[in-house]
């Protein structure tokens, strides 16, 4: 059984965290987690080790761009333990295949990259966008069933840290849950926040900063704008399809 302790979280990424794991709030969030992975009858999306995934696959130190997912998928074998990201194996054609990552790859297109070849965005992470929920685990079949078990805080000091820490940031706000973390965000200098509605479902075209304008024929261009903005800071732009 799968213990939940502090060593689960790479080192750069503790050391970014500091006094934190000192709090009463880190302890709840253990002594949560500890209880729901105890409960043989209840499976927890992700696996126990890819909870940090995100982290693990990308370093603070190469962090460019951050995409804020809400929770992981609960429906069974999608979460991966990086926001809006799936295994390769599922066709783009199935129904499984979530309709976030399909008005994505709408996106893409749009903004002239091509399209993704499968849902599976580690080589995103491997070049530096952190592709991090909000809340890391969920009960299989139950949508933002661990969102109040104590992730909050955490999270909520590794984004306001991140930012402060790091200038010239990409932040990619989807959907009014991600963007609630925009004062966090803003503590920090120089970054860039791009916001739009969320890009799952109808959802796509509302509010007046849509992800796809209605019609599907012109996107927000976070992706293009993206590019732009770690060029102009000596960055490499981030190879989003290939």
């Amino acid at each position: 059984m799968h213990s939940f302790s502090v060593a689960d979280i790479p080192e750069d990424w503790r050391g970014l965290l500091g006094e934190y794991f000192e709090s009463p709030e880190w302890q709840v969030l253990q002594t949560n987690l500890r209880s729901e992975l105890n409960q043989v009858d209840e499976k927890v999306c992700p696996e126990p080790q890819n909870f940090f995934k995100a982290l693990a696959l990308t370093p603070l130190a190469k962090v460019k761009v951050v995409i804020l997912g809400q929770d992981p998928y609960h429906s069974p074998g999608l979460a991966q333990g990086l926001a809006f990201s799936i295994p390769g194996n599922i066709s783009t054609n199935s129904r499984a295949f979530p309709s976030s990552l399909r008005n994505i790859n709408k996106a893409l297109a749009l903004e002239g990259f091509g399209t993704l070849p499968n849902g599976d965005l580690q080589s995103w992470a491997e070049q530096g966008v952190l592709l991090l929920n909000t809340a890391l685990s969920v009960k299989l079949g139950e949508a933002a069933s661990h969102a109040n078990l104590g992730w909050k805080p955490l999270v909520d000091r590794l984004i306001n840290a991140l930012a402060i820490q790091k200038p010239h940031l990409v932040w990619m706000l989807w959907g009014g849950h991600a963007q609630t973390k925009l004062s966090l965000i803003e503590s920090g200098a120089n970054q860039l926040i791009l916001q739009s509605s969320h890009p799952s479902g109808l959802g796509v075209y509302k509010t007046d900063r849509p992800f796809l304008e209605p019609g599907g024929k012109v996107s927000c261009g976070h992706f293009v704008k993206a590019n732009e903005w770690l060029v102009r800071h000596q960055e490499l732009p981030i190879c989003w399809v290939g």
